[in-house]
């Protein structure tokens, strides 16, 4: 599944703390594993009530919450928190099996972040965590860069500046570009590319990718971009 090989957006410069409140114990426990193997601190518990009570006396960049709970679910957890001023800023996302509309809405008019439905992929999980980790308040404008050699991606301005010179990718190829060079010298396999910038929903033709790539090459004007025959791509430096 790749876990351990997921990219790291730089979002903190400490060990991000997550809380995760899952009312099964079997995938809570799963859970919490995958999250910690992309080096999340994470703390779990089984219903609302405990959630609440262990927010109150911790501090988390995010709150995870199942809906369907025991005690108090999910929804109810989250107006609970958002009444609490200091957690007015803090980060919540739901995660469930419940995608109608009107849950979704429910749940965000209380005050989430985000709405995750399950089944979702791991790897695909650790992504929306990132993009949404991406977006809390306070980050500054060092977090939201990544420098390689002589290139610099923005991402809160999503664009390139390669060699002093500014330069606006199209969406996907700045997302494949980012995600190449989160991970310089890795081995991206094809499969790990279009899981990651297209989704195993949408049906795109094999050779996308390649195309993608050289169009970065041409606009990049340089050699880090290496093909690895039969397996995928690399940002070497």
């Amino acid at each position: 599944m790749f876990i351990s090989e997921i990219y790291k957006t730089g979002v903190m410069n400490r060990k991000t703390k997550i809380l995760l409140v899952e009312d099964d114990p079997n995938f809570g426990s799963i859970l919490k594993s995958y999250l910690e193997l992309a080096e999340y601190e994470v703390i779990l518990k089984q219903d609302g009530k405990q959630g609440l009570t262990c927010f109150r006396n911790n501090s988390f960049d995010l709150c995870i919450l199942d809906i369907m709970m025991p005690e108090m679910d999910g929804i109810e957890t989250c107006i609970e928190l958002r009444k609490i001023p200091a957690l007015r800023n803090t980060l919540i996302a739901f995660l469930t099996a419940r995608s109608e509309d009107f849950s979704q809405i429910a749940g965000l008019d209380a005050g989430g972040d985000d709405y995750i439905t399950k089944p979702i992929k791991p790897r695909v999980l650790i992504s929306r965590i990132n993009a949404l980790l991406r977006r809390a308040p306070g980050q500054n404008e060092a977090d939201s860069r990544n420098n390689i050699g002589d290139i610099i991606i923005d991402r809160e301005k999503y664009v390139i500046i390669n060699r002093g010179k500014e330069i606006n990718l199209p969406r996907k190829e700045f997302e494949l570009l980012e995600l190449l060079t989160s991970k310089p010298n890795k081995v991206f396999t094809r499969e790990e590319i279009f899981e990651e910038i297209w989704g195993n929903d949408v049906i795109v033709g094999d050779r996308t990718i390649d195309v993608h790539i050289r169009r970065i090459r041409e606009k990049l004007d340089n050699e880090n971009i290496k093909t690895i025959k039969g397996v995928g791509y690399k940002y070497e430096i």
